[in-house]
């Protein structure tokens, strides 16, 4: 699967099977459901998530806790627009 791929899936109703959480919670936040998104990666510890959680409160708007998260996740706040944040972080986790 390949970004492409992916923006593809976005047609059907469910995420493809076969990605990992961090992708589904980008898949559902691709589809327009930000907060089932979040929930997916909220309770979640590691890196990854907190990459995934922080630009979720980037996109929601919430700069201070988006760069808490962006901290947690050891990844500098980009200054690209959040789609080109999305196509980056999904190609990252494909």
């Amino acid at each position: 699967m390949d970004l492409t791929d992916f923006k593809d899936s976005l047609s059907q109703n469910h995420p493809p099977t076969d990605i990992s959480i961090m992708l589904e919670a980008l898949w559902y936040d691709g589809k327009g459901n930000w907060d089932h998104a979040h929930a997916l990666v909220n309770d979640l510890t590691s890196k990854d998530a907190a990459y995934v959680h922080a630009y979720l409160h980037r996109k929601e708007g919430d700069d201070w806790n988006a760069s808490y998260w962006y901290r947690n996740a050891d990844k500098t706040k980009p200054t690209c627009s959040l789609d080109k944040e999305w196509e980056n972080m999904v190609e990252y986790f494909l």
